[in-house]
């Protein structure tokens, strides 16, 4: 009798840790994955080196910087680094189909500072950031134009009609217009890479703070359906 009452106390034990065994598999099973956040809109970031931060990892260039701001603020916009090292205005133009192939719902466009440096008649240059520019609202897309500056040594005549050239398109356009790209940055040998001219990580958080409150300006344009005004 002691020994069929031993064996009953097993067989309970054994049954226990086994219904405790399955309860806890079952509640171990995976959540459902939670869905991706919905994105509200495509951001692409054309232009040269200082775009597709030359020297750097893509992480500390501007873009990926900006898209990061964005999304800690609760943005849910992504932003695409379409920069090509070298590349001057005449290029950019050349490549404005594969820019809306990324289907962008805003441009930031900058462009033209490797045009100023080879000294480039900077009618030319204003010629093809105005096409480049038309092409992007025709298919209501939001620019925002960055704006750039030449060295001085180029002479003061032609850095005053380089410089005139951003506010000439952005007005003609009626587009966002940043009034210099490098504000802050250029020039200061601890925000930029020996050769001067390529801004570090840090040269770029201050580019992106810089960008960051023009860019909410054309998301805002975007959500009233306005490509220019």
């Amino acid at each position: 009798m002691r020994f069929y009452g031993l064996l009953l106390a097993v067989v309970a034990l054994a049954a226990g840790a086994l219904g405790a065994g399955c309860q806890k598999e079952k509640g171990s099973a995976p959540a459902p994955a939670a869905s991706a956040p919905t994105l509200e809109g495509t951001v692409v970031a054309v232009g040269d080196s200082l775009t597709a931060g030359y020297g750097l990892p893509e992480a500390d260039a501007y873009p990926a910087q900006l898209e990061k701001k964005l999304q800690q603020a609760g943005y849910r916009w992504h932003v695409i680094n379409a920069g090509i090292s070298g590349e001057t205005s005449s290029g950019t133009l050349s490549r404005v189909d594969w820019i809306l192939k990324l289907k962008p719902d805003i441009v930031i466009l900058e462009t033209g500072a490797n045009d100023g440096l080879r000294g480039v008649d900077p009618q030319l240059t204003y010629g093809n950031i105005n096409k480049i520019v038309a092409t992007l609202q025709e298919k209501g897309i939001v620019v925002v134009l960055a704006g750039m500056r030449m060295v001085a040594n180029l002479g003061p005549a032609y850095t005053k009609e380089f410089a005139a050239i951003y506010p000439r398109v952005a007005a003609r356009h009626k587009i966002i217009l940043v009034p210099f790209f490098l504000a802050g940055v250029a020039g200061d040998p601890a925000l930029n890479q020996p050769d001067g001219i390529h801004p570090v990580a840090a040269g770029y958080r201050i580019v992106t703070d810089l960008v960051y409150p023009y860019l909410l300006q054309a998301i805002e344009k975007k959500k009233t359906g306005k490509s220019t005004g």
